[in-house]
Formats: C-alpha cells, sequence, structure tokens
C-alpha cells in the first residue's frame, strides 16, 4: 500500500467544534491544505468475515482503533492505528463475561464505552461497560435501557448516552420501552434513563405528520424504538432518531429531559425530483414518478452549527417489523393488498412487478378512509439524506434522488435493489475541514461514500464517491488534529466482508 507523507502546507491552529465521539473537546482543529473531494484509500485490515466490523472508535491518546466484531464471537478487537497505512491487530476484549452482546463502541480521552444488550433476552436491561484503553481494565459497568443500540460520548466528555431500541420478542409477549440513557461521567457515573410516555397524549397530532406507531398492543412508550444519536458541539443538546416511527426527539442534557418529538413526514414519488426505480423486474434502472409516499425513517443521524443555527443530517434507510406475531410490510402485488378503485382506477396494471407490484409497502398505513383497501401507498426509506433545523424540526434538504443517480454514475448500483430501498443510506458523519463542513454518507446495498459540501445547508455540493468494504456499517472521521498522521482520515467499517478501511485525502 503505497504511503502518502506528512507534508503540511499552510497548516494554521484553530478551534473548532467539529463533532467527533473521541478524545479531549480541546484539542484545537489542525487545518491542513487537503483538497477535500480527493479521499483515497490508503489501508486497511481484515478482522473476520459477515458481521466481523461493524462500528469502530478511535482512541487519540492510544492511537488505538477499537471496532465491534461479532463474527461468531463476543468481543472489540483492537487495531494499532499509529500508521494508518498498515493498520495492525494487536488484541481483543472478550466481552463474554459481562452476559451481553456489543451493538456499539465510543471512546474519549483513554475511555473506551461499549454497548451491551442482554444475553439470552435482549429484552432484559443493557449495559455500559466502560474501559480503560491502555490496559482494558474495568472502569465501570452501568445499567441502561433494554437493547442499547449504540453509543456515544458528549464532546466534552462529561456524558455517555446509549439509544435503548427495546425491540419487542417475536411473540410480543415481552416489548420494553425504548429509551435514551444519559450517563453523567463525572458523577460515578450516575445514569438517568428517559422514556417517551410523556408524549402519548400528542400521538393523534404526531400521526398526522407521518409519525408511526404500530404493534399488536399500540403502547406509546413500547413502540418507540430510538436509534441512533447526535449531541451538540456544546454538549447541551441531543438528537435521537426514532428510525421504526419516522421521527426525531430531542433532549435537553442539562435538565436530562425530552423537550420535542418531531415527525419528519413523507416524501412525494409523484414529484419528477423523486423519481426512482422501484422494480428488479423491469429489465433495468428505470427511474418514474409513482403514486407512492416513502417515510424518511432515518437510521444514522449527525449534528452541525451554521451562523449560530443548528441543524441535523439524517440517513433515510427506512425499516419495516417483521415478528410472527406483527408483520406491516408486503408487496404491492401481493393478493392481500387491495388498491383504491378510485385513488388508483388502473390498479390492475400498477400491481404488475415489472410496474409498482415489487415496492415494499406499509400495511398499517395507507387506508385513510377505514373501508379496508388502500387510498394511499406508504413505503419505507426515503432513499436520501435530508438536512433539519435543529431547533424546529423543519427540512432544509432533501438529496431527492441524487444518491442513486451518483451511485449509477459512479457504477456501484445494484438493480436487484431497487424494490427495496435502494442504496440504503445507512450512516453519516459531518465535520469541518478547514472552512469548509463536510459530509460523509454510506450506502450500505452499494457500498460505496459519497462526499458533499454541506457549508450552506440548503445547497449541498457533490464532491466525491468513494468505494468501501461490502455493506458499510460504521463511519468514523479523525480530524487532522487527533490523527496519527495529522492528516484528516475516514475509517469506514464493513459488516459484510469484515474489513476495516481507511481513507485520506490528497493535499491541494
Amino acid at each position: 500500500m503505497k504511503k502518502y507523507g506528512i507534508t503540511l502546507l499552510a497548516a494554521i491552529m484553530i478551534f473548532s467544534s467539529c463533532e467527533n465521539d473521541s478524545n479531549k473537546e480541546d484539542s484545537p482543529e489542525l487545518v491542513v491544505n487537503e483538497n477535500v473531494a480527493t479521499f483515497k484509500e490508503i489501508g486497511s485490515i481484515t478482522i473476520g468475515g459477515a458481521g466481523a466490523a461493524e462500528i469502530s472508535a478511535y482512541d487519540e491518546v492510544s492511537k488505538k482503533l477499537f471496532t465491534v466484531n461479532n463474527s461468531n464471537t463476543n468481543r472489540i478487537d483492537v487495531i494499532d492505528l499509529s500508521n494508518p497505512s498498515s493498520p495492525v491487530f494487536l488484541t481483543s476484549i472478550d466481552l463474554t463475561p459481562f452476559n451481553g452482546a456489543s451493538n456499539s463502541v465510543a471512546t474519549y480521552n483513554g475511555k473506551l464505552a461499549v454497548a451491551l444488550e442482554a444475553k439470552p433476552n435482549k429484552q432484559d436491561a443493557g449495559k455500559v461497560v466502560v474501559f480503560d484503553t491502555a490496559n482494558y481494565s474495568v472502569i465501570k459497568e452501568i445499567t441502561v435501557g433494554a437493547l442499547p443500540d449504540m453509543i456515544t460520548f458528549s464532546p466534552d466528555g462529561n456524558y455517555i448516552m446509549t439509544a435503548n431500541e427495546g425491540e419487542p420478542n417475536d411473540t410480543y409477549s415481552i416489548d420494553p420501552d425504548g429509551s435514551v440513557s444519559i450517563i453523567a461521567v463525572n458523577n460515578n457515573y450516575a445514569v438517568t434513563t428517559l422514556n417517551f410516555g410523556s408524549f402519548s397524549s400528542q400521538l393523534s397530532t404526531l400521526k398526522t405528520k407521518g409519525f408511526r406507531i404500530a404493534s399488536p398492543t399500540n403502547n406509546f412508550a413500547s413502540d418507540i424504538e430510538p436509534e441512533y444519536i447526535t449531541i451538540s458541539a456544546d454538549s447541551k443538546t441531543a438528537w435521537v432518531t426514532l428510525q421504526e416511527n419516522n421521527g426525531v426527539a430531542k433532549i435537553d442534557l442539562a435538565t436530562k429531559t425530552i423537550t420535542n418529538v418531531f415527525p419528519l413526514g413523507y416524501k412525494d414519488y409523484n414529484l419528477a425530483e423523486n423519481a426512482i426505480d422501484i422494480s428488479d423486474k423491469d429489465g433495468g434502472v428505470l427511474a418514474n414518478t409513482w403514486k407512492a409516499k416513502g417515510m424518511f425513517q432515518p437510521d444514522a443521524i449527525s449534528s452541525f452549527e451554521i451562523n449560530k443555527i443548528p441543524y441535523f443530517v439524517t440517513a433515510n434507510e427506512g425499516d419495516a417489523r417483521e415478528y410472527s406475531a406483527f408483520v406491516d410490510v408486503k408487496r404491492i402485488s401481493s393478493s392481500s393488498v387491495i388498491l383504491d378503485p378510485i385513488a388508483f382506477p388502473n390498479a390492475a396494471a400498477l400491481k404488475v412487478e415489472a410496474s409498482m407490484g415489487r415496492l415494499n409497502i406499509n400495511t398499517k398505513m395507507g387506508d385513510t378512509d377505514g373501508d379496508g383497501d388502500f387510498d394511499e401507498l406508504v413505503s419505507f426509506g426515503a432513499r436520501s439524506f435530508s438536512i433539519w433545523n435543529g431547533n424546529t424540526g423543519e427540512m432544509v434538504f432533501d438529496s431527492k434522488n441524487e444518491l442513486d443517480k451518483k451511485a449509477q454514475e459512479f457504477g456501484v448500483y445494484d438493480d436487484t435493489r431497487s424494490d427495496d430501498k435502494s442504496v440504503e443510506p445507512e450512516s453519516v458523519v459531518v465535520t469541518k475541514m478547514g472552512d469548509k463542513t463536510i459530509l460523509f454518507v454510506g450506502l450500505e446495498r452499494v457500498d460505496a461514500v459519497m462526499v458533499y459540501d454541506v457549508t450552506n445547508p440548503a445547497a449541498p455540493k457533490f464532491l466525491q464517491t468513494f468505494k468501501t468494504g461490502d455493506a458499510p456499517e460504521g463511519l468514523l472521521f479523525i480530524p487532522a488534529s487527533k490523527s496519527p498522521t495529522k492528516r484528516s482520515l475516514v475509517v469506514v467499517s464493513s459488516e459484510g466482508d469484515g474489513v476495516v478501511k481507511i481513507f485520506q485525502p490528497d493535499l491541494n
């Protein structure tokens, strides 16, 4: 692998509010004269097969990368990243003694926090285990809500937060509350776990704006499923995606309260700017407009600030519920999906597989008049990234159908996924690079990352696409100030093939 030098052109030191889960809040941003549109692979390491490389976190103190490895094992792999061109496996942290399976990791200034779902029943309370990154000794174990699926440190290191998804068991006989845990690091790791029951009185209003509650019990608190968290640079505010519910929650960290739940609404596929291919049986990539909507249903989320206005960006992946006791997804071609003859006078033609028949829709939504047929068709995900106002939850920008188009231009679009969430935006990270605010979007189904300049949140500019391993899951930006090479790095962990790849931009 070719090694890149560490020559710095016009490097200066400034303080920045760049978001990153790892290490010291007061590390100044090292501004390097880098070309933000030229990220190239400089190193990689394979740590196993499928499921081996899910989420990674970097510790600036030890120059180590910590990667979740669930490939027929239960451990955190430790990788020496002091030379990113040649990463070296060091050891593994065995998680078996903690009676849990790892889902996510985060680091801050010599601490590694691991989110563990309970075993054998993930409906039980989960836990967070904090390790010392130098010797892997346990600093603290903390009980959190059920199924902690994502973990992060606040930028100042004072808080650890987990998104506790609270998924039901297969029969829905147990459905724990979805929740968010806030751990006060400097208060002996005292934990506050918040659920969403207090918002149940707002359900009728939320539903009119696309919020989704649907289960055998329709219990609001247990139906909520927090997925991913981002925290503002001043460590005062957090935003949490509620993927299955098509919403985002806002949390005040000082008061430890959920202050808002933002319903995200729908994407209209009947608009020319949103034209997409929804069939894998139509003989090619054929984008058209359709009388259908898409829930945004974001997975990952990242936040930033421009001109003192907070924003968050979402990866609009989409997700259905499929359990033995409850299923909310079927293809339009299914005989049980009956289209309203007034709304869809050409229903027979639409149900053909080469038309709309292959599209998966939500079967618990769309019967607006309660007569048993579908007056609207609502699909999962929006095949895009979106930027939202962090104060109001109002949309500022949506990438429409550009991710699909750029994937086709790059030669990686997979037509077999056209019927099912397409490129599948999985991860997003926003950061500062020099005087620009840069967005990275991980696309799980085309094995790629797209790069955008979002300095103007209302008008992002596409910069680049680069290839990753199979099914990129974890996306990590290491700023030059914290990088072992004093150059900006992007680390991509791919769960499909267990490969961790490191990317670096060229110098100008």
